[in-house]
């Protein structure tokens, strides 16, 4: 003789509120319906998925503990919407789907849903899942990470620096946040990101790019070195790559790291053939380096107000190379020039710069007006004050430093995504895709 299960009463265990993500709207009122057997304290109804997926810490702070979304209109961007919020860490995901596949039952939890629930939805199993999670959050308030940022530094023309620059504000941005912090390399078709930062890296993002359809998290993982600060990076190829990357698979590439990092950097070089990527999104805050010549004023100046005009702050301005006493401009025509004052003035320190490109020690290693400058950038980067109120001895810095660069990421580093850390040597990826 069967029985009736019965409903959980979760009312004594806190009230939970629901935000259900999902464009059939049939489907969607039937999720609602289940959920009304339950003493909830509120259901909000997302009739679309985000348009853009930034928004979501934004509509999660508003006191949302389970989100439910449907798999079934659009699979691919469901995926990447549940990773986002899991990403954020606020609200526990839950998934539907029609289709019950153990395949997208798998990717689904592997993007960081807790429950994966099939149409039509059974009441006892999903109250079931609800107390649970009251049970859990009445003791462990979930923990919300800061506000995920996206660093884009691009060239006036090439030979600016743009890959110093970016390289050393990865690191020290690394340092001075202490969170997960991923430097990307797309200075294709030869980057040379890693060589600055003294690394020997296995993989690159022509990996990434190639299985873009698969890319995750965990793939994702397996791609990337750690540098001794902390840093994890996706070096460019040492070698041509034979195909154009499409933009999906660097919209694709893209988004993963920022659901799995705090801070992305990306040196993108001169490459502005990729103005449509997500990595010129208006979130983005871009440095475009330059320095203080006439050509790369005049494409600065072309640059800025073709394609950028309208960025606000999100636009800085880097003038690297900076030697005031050999400039024929003053400040007044260097502005009038751009059309807007130069944010940031990274020196020019020749010999500095040379010997560390011979040792591939990066400047960030040493106590240097370059160094000085950048970790500047960084800092304000992640909310904190230009100048380290502490104070810094430059000498002990430097002998710290020295001991960073003795074991400069090769073969058998560490890395990470997300702050999880992995055994190079243990990589995942099959052998048959890796080129370098």
């Amino acid at each position: 003789m069967s029985s009736v299960r019965q409903i959980p009463d979760i009312s004594s265990q806190g009230t939970l509120s629901v935000v259900l993500i999902g464009p059939d709207e049939q489907r969607r009122r039937a999720i609602a319906k289940v959920l009304s057997g339950c003493p909830l304290a509120q259901i909000r109804e997302l009739s679309a998925y985000p348009a853009d997926l930034d928004d979501l810490p934004r509509m999660l702070e508003q006191n949302c503990d389970v989100v439910i979304v449907d798999m079934d209109s659009n699979p691919e961007y469901a995926l990447e919407t549940v990773e986002s919020i899991f990403a954020y860490g606020s609200a526990t995901v839950f998934v539907c789907s029609a289709q019950g596949s153990l395949d997208m039952a798998v990717r689904c939890m592997r993007a960081g849903a807790r429950e994966f629930l099939t149409f039509p939805l059974n009441p006892a199993t999903l109250a079931d899942a609800l107390a649970r999670i009251s049970i859990r959050g009445s003791s462990t308030p979930p923990a919300r990470r800061t506000a995920r940022k996206l660093f884009v530094f691009l060239g006036a023309k090439g030979g600016c620096g743009v890959t110093t620059i970016a390289a050393n504000f990865a690191v020290l941005l690394a340092q001075e946040s202490r969170q997960p912090t991923l430097l990307i390399d797309l200075g294709l078709p030869l980057g040379d990101a890693a060589l600055h930062l003294g690394m020997v890296t296995e993989y690159s993002i022509f990996n990434a790019l190639e299985n873009h359809n698969r890319l995750d998290a965990s793939f994702l993982s397996t791609l990337l070195a750690r540098h001794p600060s902390g840093l994890s990076v996706l070096a460019a190829p040492t070698e041509f790559s034979p195909t154009q990357a499409p933009v999906e698979a660097l919209d694709r590439l893209l988004s993963v790291a920022r659901q799995n990092f705090d801070y992305v950097v990306v040196d993108i070089g001169t490459r502005m053939d990729l103005k449509d990527a997500k990595f010129f999104d208006e979130s983005a805050i871009l440095y475009l380096i330059t320095q203080i010549g006439v050509t790369e004023l005049r494409n600065s100046n072309r640059m800025i107000g073709q394609f950028f005009a309208s960025r606000g702050s999100n636009l800085q301005i880097v003038a690297n190379r900076y030697n005031p006493s050999a400039l024929h401009l003053d400040d007044r025509q260097i502005e009038k020039a751009l059309t807007r004052s130069i944010d940031w003035k990274v020196p020019d320190d020749w010999a500095i710069a040379r010997r560390t490109h011979n040792t591939a020690a990066p400047l960030a290693m040493e106590d240097s007006s370059i160094a000085r400058a950048i970790r500047r950038m960084a800092r304000k980067a992640c909310g904190l004050p230009e100048e380290d109120a502490a104070g810094r001895n430059s000498g002990l810095l430097a002998w710290a430093r020295r001991g960073l660069t003795k074991g400069r990421a090769g073969h058998g580093s560490r890395i990470e995504a997300g702050g999880a850390s992995t055994d190079y040597s243990t990589s995942t990826l099959d052998p048959s895709h890796a080129k370098s």
